[in-house]
């Protein structure tokens, strides 16, 4: 007898259509339902970040307005049974991580049931049930924070993790939604290789490896996909991108540094490369580099779509190119 379940596993940092929700909401859920269509799966987890937006405080409202678009839709009725899990209660600066897990289980699937991780047994899954706000007693999910000296600066922000476990014809997994440190200044990333920045993700991610392997639950295969926020090496792009050039410091009244302007060798009004805490402009080469040209890389690179249209094939200029 075939036990084969189809499962689709999907991660989105989603904080962009909270923040241009007439925009951004509906094609991205259009986008969405198609890739349910076209995989069919029995199974299906998407773990999001960013729930909320960068501005949650005022865009928290919009979290509704998906999850309302996804359950109203067609393509989603055959999925008969729903775990949702949302971070969305801002107020504990020590518990917020805006992480939110849905997962869709199709009426056709037999034999799957949930962790509970305070009574340490699966319980069954019959029903549709959307944990919203604080869920932090919420037990058939694991959710933290890494440890606050983990964080750059000793600064909150919305990093961590929602651990679940799943019992699926006898097969015992977890599932985890992980949101890694980004790079807060490309002025900062660009000074070491490797970045400080990259340091402190490599230690989040061993972090929450051992504390799997060594807490009271017995150890199951890990799926873990979020936000990882990999990054190309600054410093050696930037090497790359400016081999003929020279470059100009811009800094602050309190001698700070401000700006890095690279201008081309025997043309000082040609500017190749601006490189602040929050730019990084490769001026109208910019896609050119990261997309048409991105050979040079050694891969094709995640792109971060923005606009009117989500689908917009562009590199926003914030940061050096990345990946998940």
């Amino acid at each position: 007898m075939d036990t084969t379940v189809p499962m689709l596993l999907i991660t989105a940092n989603v904080g962009s259509i909270f923040e241009d929700p007439d925009n951004m909401l509906t094609s991205w859920v259009a986008e969405f339902l198609k890739v349910v269509t076209e995989k069919r799966p029995l199974f299906m987890a998407m773990h999001c970040q960013e729930v909320g937006g960068k501005n949650y405080e005022t865009c928290m409202a919009h979290v509704n307005d998906l999850v309302k678009l996804l359950l109203g839709s067609e393509e989603l009725q055959c999925y008969n049974r729903l775990r949702v899990y949302l971070d969305e209660d801002f107020r504990p600066a020590d518990k917020f991580t805006a992480l939110g897990n849905f997962y869709f289980i199709h009426k056709d699937l037999d034999n799957i049931t949930l962790w509970d991780f305070d009574e340490s047994k699966f319980v069954p899954v019959n029903d549709k049930q959307i944990h919203a706000g604080s869920i932090e007693e919420i037990t058939t999910k694991e959710k933290d924070k890494f440890p606050q000296h983990f964080f750059p600066d000793h600064k909150w922000s919305r990093k961590g993790f929602i651990r679940t476990r799943w019992c699926i014809n006898s097969r015992v997994f977890d599932l985890i939604n992980i949101h890694l440190f980004h790079d807060a200044s490309n002025l900062v990333a660009m000074e070491t290789t490797p970045s400080t920045f990259r340091d402190s993700r490599e230690r989040a991610f061993d972090y929450l490896l051992n504390r799997f392997e060594t807490d009271r639950y017995q150890t199951a295969p890990h799926f873990i996909f979020g936000d990882f926020n990999f990054r190309l090496d600054a410093q050696s792009v930037v090497q790359r991108l400016t081999t003929q050039t020279t470059p100009v410091y811009v800094k602050t009244s309190k001698n700070e540094l401000k700006k890095i302007m690279y201008q081309e060798k025997g043309n000082e009004e040609k500017i190749v490369l601006t490189i602040e805490k929050k730019l990084f402009d490769h001026g109208d080469k910019h896609t050119e580099a990261f997309i048409v040209d991105n050979g040079k890389w050694g891969f094709t690179p995640t792109i971060m779509e923005f606009g009117s249209n989500v689908l917009t094939r562009a590199v926003m200029q914030t940061r050096a190119v990345f990946l998940f």
